[in-house]
């Protein structure tokens, strides 16, 4: 329920390099009517352009509530939105992009299912999705892989154009570690889910931020963070390679004693000692991978750091 010192829903918005797409992106919010108040919370993840100058503007003319939090460096949308969620006070909370292919009226669409069916997140589904094939074909990939290491319904699209309930989003913002996945935050906390086809607009300007790296870093949290399935998978294929050798051995015997089959060479050992090596490091890398986080977080590697809060009169 709404007060006039918590609004019914707040916009959530990280940037990165948005200087050229925010203005109209909150223009659009400011033209929305919301029972209930709403407001904006703009998080700018340490943009190298002239992204602080425009929201400080856009926070001086404000027709709505607006908080501008800065981050002191680069840390990463999930970790920009965990630190936006943070400073909303809204009883529903939506994430949008930065770059205006998120329609401002589809999010209040969003709100409206959550609050109707009481739902603690409403998921968009895009129909037709308007970004670079690569990239959808990433978040095609993300989503397969999360079917099997988070507890979600299988075949249930996950997106970056969310609404949440103040409850989910507050209990998914107690996390502190290094490396978030939002999503696997808020299945943990709630089975109150659903979703809904939104429409998807064209980038207003620029060029998107995300890059293969990014997804990639992505996925690599939505695996390790909050599955071991990778290490039983590691497991498996040890097993799997080990029974090979064992059968490879019994093999080489059966032939010796019937002396028969080819002459193994040098090739043939190169090739099994690769694969065996490959394998090995493969599998050592992996754990190294879960280890190097625990190291991280254990060391107290910040998730985000704020150099300044501004909010509108």
């Amino acid at each position: 329920m709404s007060t006039p010192d918590a609004p019914a829903l707040s916009f959530v918005i990280p940037l990165y390099n948005s200087a050229e797409t925010i203005a109209s992106v909150v223009h659009d919010i400011e033209g929305l009517t919301i029972a209930g108040g709403h407001e904006i919370v703009l998080v700018n993840d340490g943009s190298r352009d002239g992204t602080a100058a425009v929201c400080r503007e856009l926070v001086r003319t404000a027709k709505v509530p607006i908080v501008y939090v800065e981050h002191a460096r680069n840390f990463g949308e999930h970790n920009a939105v965990l630190t936006g969620w943070r400073h909303a006070r809204g009883a529903h909370l939506v994430n949008l992009d930065d770059d205006g292919q998120n329609p401002p009226a589809e999010a209040a669409r969003l709100w409206a299912k959550a609050c109707t069916e009481g739902l603690d997140v409403v998921y968009g589904h895009y129909e037709d999705k308007r970004h670079a094939g690569w990239r959808n074909l990433g978040s095609w990939f993300t989503n397969r892989v999360t079917d099997l290491a988070l507890d979600k319904p299988a075949g249930f699209y996950l997106s970056s154009f969310r609404c949440v309930s103040a409850l989910a989003a507050r209990e998914a913002a107690r996390h502190a570690g290094p490396f978030p996945y939002i999503d696997g935050l808020l299945l943990q906390v709630t089975q109150r889910i659903g979703s809904m086809t939104v429409a998807h607009a064209d980038r207003v300007a620029g060029q998107s931020g995300y890059t293969l790296r990014r997804l990639v870093r992505l996925w690599m949290s939505a695996w390790i963070n909050f599955s071991v399935l990778p290490l039983r998978l590691a497991t498996l294929l040890g097993l799997t390679l080990a029974v090979a050798g064992v059968v490879g051995i019994g093999w080489v015997a059966w032939l010796w004693w019937r002396d028969t089959g080819p002459v193994f060479g040098w090739g043939s050992l190169m090739a099994a000692l690769l694969l065996f090596s490959g394998t090995q490091l493969v599998m050592l890398g992996l754990i190294g991978e879960y280890i190097g986080r625990m190291f991280l977080a254990v060391n107290g590697r910040p998730q985000s750091v704020v150099r300044a809060v501004e909010r509108s009169a």
